[in-house]
């Protein structure tokens, strides 16, 4: 009779590619797996796989039986998930994923108010590309991310959560921050710090790039925000990042930051967890929190921004001086 583990030897198999890759994932055997595949050949009386020269080759059969797999194992999965969520108190682990923006200035303090509600949850924080932390979903390496939108996947959940402007941020003394309004002909020549291509944040920032008909010379890439606001600080280039990035630094005179006059440079955050009948309540609980905080978050961030701009519109850079308390 058919059973759990020759259905999750099926997956394997079609997953690695081989008796043996198979043998390693699941930690046994490559004489295991092809015993187990024969007696459940035998018990069918059809092949489930063929050997086409060294490579393994589903049959109709075995493709039935790994359409079962996933339903029988996602259904699995949903059950302990239900089961989870019906204890009083939200427990287990969540895995999330973000890139190091998110990781550093908006899952910290989020992390600790998980915590405070939720004593008993185990929360696991990993940081990578946009790339890497869809990978990481599809792999099972990860519960939830906190990614820049657009993110249009089949297999993906995708749940926005906020937009939020980005701005010229340059060193305090740099010749734009003494600009009541910065255009785009004044980027025209200024070098540049930026993200590494292949963001979503990136590609916004190219795309104003070719509407505005800037060629923008680059001094520097990187995909650390950290690195990014260092050079700029010391002068070596002006860049354009997420306000929430520099916030702390504006406030405290390190750095300037603009909106760029007649131009509107925004960026979509959003969650995005893997597609499942049944969404677990540690995720949508991770999700309900985060959310409000984030939400909150960019409203500061927004009314901050219209209020160092109409500052410096209004009386110059002497009025945001006297809003430090220089």
């Amino acid at each position: 009779m058919l059973d759990l583990r020759q259905l999750e030897i099926i997956r394997a198999i079609a997953e690695t590619g081989s008796f043996t890759a198979a043998g390693h994932k699941l930690h046994v055997s490559q004489s295991a797996i092809s015993r187990q595949i024969l007696l459940l050949e035998d018990e069918l009386k059809e092949p489930v796989f063929l050997r086409v020269g060294r490579r393994i080759r589903i049959t109709p059969a075995g493709e039935s039986l790994l359409q079962l797999s996933h339903r029988v194992f996602q259904d699995l999965k949903d059950t302990t998930a239900g089961i989870t969520d019906s204890q009083e108190s939200l427990r287990g682990t969540v895995r999330l994923l973000g890139g190091m923006t998110v990781c550093l200035y908006v899952f910290p303090p989020l992390l600790t108010e998980l915590k405070r509600q939720h004593p008993e949850i185990d929360l696991k924080l990993m940081t990578g590309s946009s790339e890497r932390c869809l990978q990481q979903l599809r792999s099972g390496g990860g519960d939830l991310a906190l990614l820049t939108l657009p993110v249009d996947q089949p297999d993906l959940v995708t749940v926005p959560v906020l937009q939020e402007e980005l701005l010229i941020v340059t060193a305090a003394k740099h010749p734009l921050s003494k600009k009541r309004k910065v255009l785009p002909q004044d980027l025209v020549g200024q070098p540049f710090v930026l993200f590494e291509p292949g963001s979503n944040t990136r590609r916004a920032v190219d795309e104003f790039f070719m509407t505005a008909r800037i060629e923008p010379q680059i001094v520097m890439e990187t995909e650390n925000v950290e690195i990014i606001k260092q050079l700029v600080r010391h002068g070596l280039g002006i860049t354009i990042i997420p306000y929430q990035a520099v916030a702390r630094d504006v406030t405290q005179g390190q750095l300037f930051c603009a909106r760029i006059e007649g131009r509107s440079l925004v960026r979509e955050t959003g969650w995005i967890y893997p597609k499942m009948s049944r969404t677990p309540r540690a995720v949508q609980e991770v999700i309900k929190a985060q959310s409000d905080f984030v939400k909150e978050q960019s409203a500061r961030s927004t009314a901050h921004v219209r209020e160092v701009g109409e500052l410096i519109a209004s009386f110059g850079r002497q009025a945001l001086d006297t809003m430090r308390g220089k």
